[in-house]
């Protein structure tokens, strides 16, 4: 079965993101406003149930930290997606870097880090201009507290759930 790990934004951020999410993002039916600090990653059920722990073991390590949305940017020229930039803190490269290391699951991250809410994507080259033009104008600064990441499978249809939540700090 395939998981992922993500941080999941308060109401008004998603309505926000999901404003042009549902005009934009070919996903938005399978997964609400969301950022990444795992990537999809294949498990068994046995082995779920230990990541789950050691998942819970990092969570109580990290402390709680501010998430700072600052604009809106774009992959191009690698992908048309374009995104909510979400300021790298201190606290959110500390949970990325737990999470994306040997000692969690063997694994290193592929790509770079870069924190964001994905808002647009497979968009045609001339859609992609035009969407980033017109979000790239708008005022973009919301600040709020991460409390909690989330442990996420995907459904036969496509669409992901959550799987448990953790809360961030000692408990």
């Amino acid at each position: 079965m395939k998981y992922g790990v993500a941080i999941f934004p308060s109401k008004k951020l998603q309505d926000l993101a999901n404003s042009y999410r549902k005009r934009y993002d070919t996903k938005y039916a399978f997964i609400p406003p969301h950022l990444t600090l795992k990537p999809t990653f294949e498990a068994t059920d046995m082995e779920i149930s230990t990541i789950a722990e050691q998942l819970k073991g990092i969570a109580q390590k990290c402390n709680p930290f501010t998430m700072s949305v600052t604009k809106t940017k774009s992959f191009q020229p690698v992908s048309n997606t374009i995104y909510f930039k979400v300021e790298l803190s201190e606290g959110l490269q500390e949970l990325h870097d737990a999470l994306n290391n040997e000692d969690f699951m063997k694994s290193e991250s592929e790509h770079a880090f870069v924190p964001h809410i994905t808002i647009a994507q497979d968009l045609s080259d001339n859609e992609h201009s035009d969407v980033l033009g017109q979000l790239s104008m708008l005022d973009i600064s919301h600040e709020e507290e991460v409390k909690r990441v989330h442990l996420l499978y995907q459904l036969e249809d496509g669409a992901w759930t959550v799987y448990e939540t953790f809360r961030l700090g000692a408990e």
